[in-house]
């Protein structure tokens, strides 16, 4: 059963095998392709000629950035929040007047200018029935859910609950490869190591047993895991679980007494043919004891990623399952502590777990732009391009592209002291003005290669044709 950890920091122990580590961060290469895009798009401010005129920035988690529009309905709601005068405004539609003079009704003074420790409790108990309903009825309590400022703040609190950081020997996480680098980082700065488990890439990025064993077996001697961490839908791969191997993970960390953080901050944006998202928490419930009354769980959901991708706003929760009574104050004690969410980031959770309905005068638009992206969305599985593949894509909003480099390439990149996946990144920058993220930034398999971008909406057919002639350029170099 999970106990509270004693800290934050540990002294020196076995060195983490994995190839996402604290220490190895001088390795990452992204800064510096970022600082090239930006001196090209000077340049081509200033007039220099190249073979195009913008530099497409496909590198960022932030869809909005990428290209993905806000959504009309939320950006009103948050502005009559703001300006509560709009209320009366015949100028906004009126379930978006209704919904902000609810979201004010909820607020001390009836004012966005007031935080609330772990989260207004109107909205908790909203994203409550969000989870009920999600799941098919299976009850959730508003008292195991924690509102903070993002899923990984949340992630970040609990790892602070699981690390012992005095243990010796030290504390374990296993992590997927590939995998952002974030939450790497927020375990080896704990002091706990991460246990690489390698996701099988040709199965489309398949999560295997198989595999989550090998991971535990060489652990042994180096730490103590704790702790299995998965992303579903996957970030960087777009891999989306059946409920199959939900449940043969879940069955899993019960056999190896693990504690499961599952990130599901895309489970709104599945459109993989034949894929569905089934939550953990669901899954869990459906196979009843003992499983349901003894699995120890940690979702995580926020209004950054996926659907409505309001990274700007900072406002995540986590829902927690099975855990001691003892363990939960001290969650409370240290969610209330540190990490009140902003109370706008709030009410755009309120909205993203209950959107417009039919019938309601924002609904046809809410629901047009929604099914126009997840439509475009679909496009991103044809990156089977000359020199490249790609597995079909189930969710998420990122393509996570093998690269097949000659030899000579590899050897060029080697001369320069880069990874190769890399160097052919740093040659799309500068021959094809895209900017992407070298695969060795995630993690993946030696001797293999990949690119990650992310699908973008506005500028994706052109990325096509420039990712597509690309790669005369690096069987050239």
């Amino acid at each position: 059963t999970l106990r509270p950890g004693s800290g934050p920091y540990s002294a020196a122990g076995a060195e983490p095998r994995c190839p996402l580590r604290g220490d190895t961060m001088k390795q990452l290469e992204y800064g510096a392709l970022a600082s090239r895009a930006n001196q090209i798009k000077e340049e081509l401010r200033k007039g220099v000629r190249r073979h195009y005129k913008e530099v497409i920035d496909v590198s960022w988690g932030d869809s909005h950035r990428a290209g993905v529009k806000p959504l009309t309905f939320v950006r009103q709601v948050l502005a009559a929040c703001v300006y509560p005068p709009l209320i009366n405004s015949n100028n906004l539609p009126l379930d978006v007047r209704q919904r902000a003079q609810k979201q004010l009704g909820t607020c001390a003074g009836g004012s966005v200018g007031k935080g609330y420790a772990s989260g207004v409790s109107e909205i908790i108990h909203s994203i409550s029935e969000f989870i009920k309903r999600r799941d098919g009825g299976i009850p959730s309590q508003p008292e195991n859910i924690y509102i903070s400022a993002g899923s990984q703040w949340s992630i970040g609190n609990i790892l602070h609950v699981l690390v012992n950081s005095e243990a010796s020997p030290k504390t374990g996480v296993l992590i997927p490869v590939p995998c952002h680098i974030t939450t790497a980082v927020s375990i080896t700065g704990l002091g706990a190591v991460t246990v690489p488990y390698y996701l099988s890439e040709e199965q489309a990025w398949a999560l295997q047993v198989e595999e989550l064993q090998r991971a535990l077996e060489s652990a042994k001697g180096v730490c103590n895991p704790v702790a299995l961490y998965v992303i579903n839908p996957g970030n960087p791969t777009g891999y989306v679980q059946s409920r199959k191997s939900v449940q043969e993970v879940i069955r899993f960390a019960s056999e190896k007494g693990l504690f499961l953080l599952v990130d599901e901050v895309y489970q709104d944006s599945v459109y993989g043919e034949n894929s569905e998202f089934v939550s953990y928490k669901r899954a869990l419930s459906e196979m009843g004891p003992p499983f349901s009354g003894t699995v120890e769980l940690a979702s995580f959901h926020s209004v950054s990623k996926g659907f409505l991708g309001e990274c700007g706003l900072r406002s995540g929760y986590v829902e927690l399952v099975n855990l001691d009574p003892a363990v939960m104050n001290y969650i409370q004690t240290l969610f209330s502590k540190d990490s009140s969410s902003p109370v706008l980031g709030q009410i755009a959770l309120d909205l993203m777990t209950d959107p417009p309905k039919p019938g309601d005068p924002s609904y046809p638009l809410y629901n047009q732009v929604g099914t126009l992206e997840l439509y475009l969305l679909r496009t991103s599985q044809h990156y089977n391009l000359p020199g490249l593949s790609c597995p079909p894509i189930g969710g998420g909003f990122y393509a996570f592209v093998r690269l097949h480099l000659t030899p000579k390439s590899i050897q060029k990149s080697k001369e320069l002291g880069l990874q190769p996946d890399t160097f052919y990144c740093m040659k799309l920058l500068e021959e094809g003005g895209v900017l992407t993220t070298p695969g060795c930034e995630y993690g993946q398999k030696e001797g293999t290669y990949h690119i990650r971008y992310n699908t973008q909406i506005d500028h994706l057919l052109s990325l096509l044709i420039r990712v597509r002639s690309s790669f005369s350029f690096s069987e050239s170099n």
